[in-house]
């Protein structure tokens, strides 16, 4: 297996995007597979490099990133250590983001003999798996679409009332890390970004549009997105599958640092129940 970590692509928001690609180096044209992290995240958390492995192994042409904006840099791509970054992210900035990386992937000449370009997959954790809802709504090169513990609202997560005259006063908010400890900023750029662009980043519109196969994996046990946004997905696409793991949370077992070799049980489930989908 070829694993090549950190390379830079160029996108449209004057910060790199950090990617990596997990493949056989056989010469053979494999289905690909993008995996867009969520919020607080990077491609490089948890166990998220032996998901890469295990779909590289079936073999799938596998590419994760950090979105531009994440909060990493091309030096430390791991935590957060450009919070200034992370405070002007936006959803527009990761779908272009989304969309600069397919578009790399499509046009590397490097890596043109070990791809299928005719089959797309992507996956979306978290608030990533509201991304590549979106972008598989508008992007025809997408051919399948897979939510792990995915949003189905980006309005709902927004402060209202009192909170968010505050941010808007403030022009910025904090939350904290609960692993790190940062003071992570949130500028009010972010809600600005969001009113301007809702009906472009209204997950519930993107999904009834869908037309290929769709896939929504969530854990009963989801702590952090409710179990209901799954249902509520599905009801939306009433040809997607639905598939629950019993008791699972929201990072499906898994934490950060991931010292075991192997997948947690949960995501074990997630990994291969994404994979028999995919065949």
């Amino acid at each position: 297996m070829k694993i090549i970590k950190n390379i830079v692509i160029s996108g449209k928001h004057q910060k790199p995007i950090v990617t990596d690609l997990f493949y056989t180096d056989d010469n053979k044209p494999k289905p690909i597979v993008i995996f867009a992290h969520g919020y607080k995240g990077y491609k490089d958390w948890g166990c998220w490099n032996l998901a890469a492995e295990a779909f590289a192994k079936q073999p799938f042409f596998f590419v994760k990133f950090n979105f531009s904006h994440n909060g990493g840099t091309v030096e430390q791509p791991i935590d957060f250590p450009d919070l200034e970054a992370f405070g002007h992210n936006n959803f527009i900035k990761e779908l272009d983001d989304l969309q600069s990386v397919i578009d790399w992937v499509l046009t590397e000449k490097s890596i043109q003999d070990n791809i299928e370009p005719t089959k797309i997959t992507l996956i979306g954790h978290s608030r990533g798996g509201g991304i590549v809802s979106i972008k598989a709504s508008e992007d025809k090169r997408i051919t399948n679409l897979i939510t792990w513990a995915g949003v189905s609202d980006y309005e709902a997560r927004f402060p209202t009332g009192e909170i968010l005259e505050n941010w808007r006063k403030n022009g910025v908010s904090y939350i904290e890390n609960s692993r790190t400890k940062q003071q992570m900023p949130h500028y009010f750029q972010f809600y600005e970004n969001f009113i301007e662009h809702k009906e472009r980043l209204h997950i519930e519109s993107a999904v009834k549009k869908l037309t290929i196969p769709h896939l929504i994996i969530h854990g009963s046990s989801d702590e952090t997105v409710s179990i209901k946004e799954a249902e509520n997905l599905h009801l939306w696409n009433p040809k997607s599958k639905l598939h629950i793991v019993k008791n699972a949370n929201h990072t499906f077992g898994a934490a950060h640092p991931w010292k075991e070799n192997s997948l947690p049980d949960a995501m074990k489930q997630v990994v291969a129940a994404s994979l028999d989908f995919l065949a």
